[in-house]
């Protein structure tokens, strides 16, 4: 057992006797006191190379929390949590505290004054915030506004390619040579399906024999009759592409086929699919313009495809703006109104009543519910849990892992406090990876992969869940600040920049049992959640004899 001795302004105060605990849950554990004659209460536990910190004491502090990336936050605690003899107080169930300040990562103590719950000001998160080595969406949207020409880049799991991206209606020669002469010379203009459907422009293939990879909707090719020749210069294709973006135009315009290649694009844009066809008409929209986009994507100069970093090179040596698709979505899912309230009713519980609230999204049709408890008022501290759909925790009571334990014990709190609201988001099975795939992974596992090895091996996502939906229901319900129940920060994060603020953080402590104790131990160590390590004993599962899986 190591020991940490850390030096102790003269700021904290009501220093108590407190006893020093040790993890005995077969996790290394390090003994810390404080330096100066100030004994308290201060826990490291090391899960491999990574600690996790848990500070407790009558006195006020700031854990400041960094992961080796740098992308974690830091929030406060300014609640007395001891007695005077350095008892804990019996409170009900936690509700109105965080009692701890547990993270992944290297924890500083700051001793300044301190806001209750997650640091105000990092603003690492905030959805408007551009990816580091990209522009603004805002300023891709003012470029598209005044004719200009920006580079989109997708996904580096897609394509990760980048597209040269204009709105059609001002497109110009000198923009269409540009195209040409930095990119594949196939132009695409991106449409809308009612505006294909009016120009009788039909898919190239329909969308059962389409065998592109990302099922790219190409319709018949064409060429503007009127003002062209052949067709394919710069001049032409300007002249097609701006005939496409007209509202004006009439089928009998085109000549089929042609130079220019039309693609439809998919209702719901970037949030349905995340392609250069969808961000190019996003972007027209956004700009207030006709929902037509021009792409093409760019080539290096020896005829590959650009990727990063090249494309960052091209865009400073071209004076362009670069933004990413997921940045695109980002800003969508902050301004677009992703549900609707379908319907609500009361709901006698074994945890008490509640009124049932059903959210149907706009996107894929999944309806929400949200469990609210009492009147939210002024929407101020408002205790909230957003819950992900587990079959087989919440309905089956999987001891693989803690899901519906946490349901449980976050609807009792909400009964206890008289006021809440828990939001059960559907669709994230499996963090999203969705139920089948879950019980494939469950195989891996048993064969000694953990839960992060062996959604990799399967070729899926660690974690897929998005949280804005969450959000709005949230906001919708009148919620405007809330003390979050989560172990998890990318809830934190993803709850982030929908106009909600979290005031604090409440721990959802359950028990590890030895059926789920490597999945804890995995999300602890590999996805940041964060722990009361003291209730990190080991306990058999109630499905389990004498600790053995049953």
């Amino acid at each position: 057992m190591a020991s940490l001795h850390l030096s102790v302004p003269s700021i904290l105060s009501h220093p108590q006797a407190c006893t020093i605990y040790d993890a005995r849950s077969g996790l290394l554990g390090t003994k810390v006191s404080l330096v100066g004659g100030l004994p308290s209460n201060l826990l490291t536990v090391c899960l491999e190379s990574k600690s996790f910190c848990k500070v407790r004491g009558q006195f006020r502090t700031q854990a400041a929390v960094v992961s080796g990336e740098g992308n974690f936050l830091s929030y406060s605690n300014n609640n007395d949590v001891f007695g005077q003899n350095g008892d804990d107080i019996d409170r009900p169930v936690g509700i109105d505290m965080q009692a701890d300040a547990l993270a992944l990562g290297a924890l500083a103590a700051d001793t300044a004054p301190t806001s209750v719950g997650f640091s105000e000001d990092n603003d690492e998160y905030e959805l408007d915030l551009p990816t580091e080595g990209f522009a603004s969406i805002s300023e891709a949207i003012e470029d598209i506004r005044q004719g200009k020409i920006v580079i989109v880049v997708d996904d580096e799991d897609r394509e990760n390619e980048g597209d040269l991206i204009m709105a059609a209606e001002l497109a110009t020669p000198e923009a269409m040579a540009f195209f040409v002469k930095h990119g594949t010379g196939i132009v695409c203009v991106s449409m809308k399906g009612e505006d294909l459907e009016r120009l009788q422009l039909p898919l190239m293939v329909s969308s059962k024999e389409n065998e592109d990879k990302l099922c790219t909707a190409f319709t018949v090719t064409v060429d503007a009759k009127h003002g062209t020749t052949t067709g394919v210069s710069a001049n032409d294709r300007a002249i097609t592409v701006r005939a496409l973006a007209s509202g004006e135009s009439k089928p009998d315009d085109f000549n089929r086929p042609g130079h220019i290649f039309p693609l439809k694009y998919q209702e719901g844009g970037v949030l349905k699919r995340a392609g250069h066809t969808e961000a190019s008409v996003d972007l027209a929209m956004l700009a207030g313009l006709n929902p037509v986009g021009v792409i093409c994507e760019i080539v290096d100069d020896d005829g590959s495809m650009a990727r990063l970093p090249r494309l960052r090179e091209f865009a400073k040596q071209e004076n362009l703006k670069i933004v990413s698709i997921a940045d695109l979505i980002r800003y969508r899912r902050k301004r677009d109104q992703l549900v609707e309230l379908s319907s609500a009713a009361r709901i006698p519980s074994n945890w008490g009543p509640f009124t049932a609230h059903c959210y149907r999204s706009f996107l894929d049709g999944i309806e929400h519910v949200a469990m609210v408890k009492g009147e939210i008022g002024d929407g101020q501290d408002v205790l909230v849990r957003v819950h992900s759909e587990c079959l087989t925790g919440d309905v089956f009571q999987s001891a693989r892992c803690d899901c519906g334990t946490q349901l449980d014990l976050a609807m009792k709190k909400i009964e206890a406090k008289g006021r809440g609201i828990l939001v059960y988001l559907r669709g994230h099975e499996g963090r999203g990876i969705g139920l089948g795939h879950k019980l494939r992974a469950y195989n891996l596992q048993d064969d000694g992969r953990d839960t992060v090895e062996a959604n990799e091996e399967l070729g899926l996502p660690v974690d897929s869940r998005e949280y804005g939906i969450g959000a709005q229901i949230l906001r919708d319900l009148g919620v405007r600040t809330m003390k979050l129940m989560t172990n998890n920060p990318a809830k934190y994060i993803g709850l982030k920049g929908y106009g909600l603020a979290i005031s604090g953080r409440v721990p959802l402590i359950t028990p590890i049992t030895t059926d789920n104790k490597r999945y804890m131990e995995t999300k602890s160590a590999k996805m940041g959640h964060v722990y009361d390590v003291e209730q990190g004993n080991t306990t058999s599962s109630p499905n389990s004899d004498n600790g053995k899986s049953s």
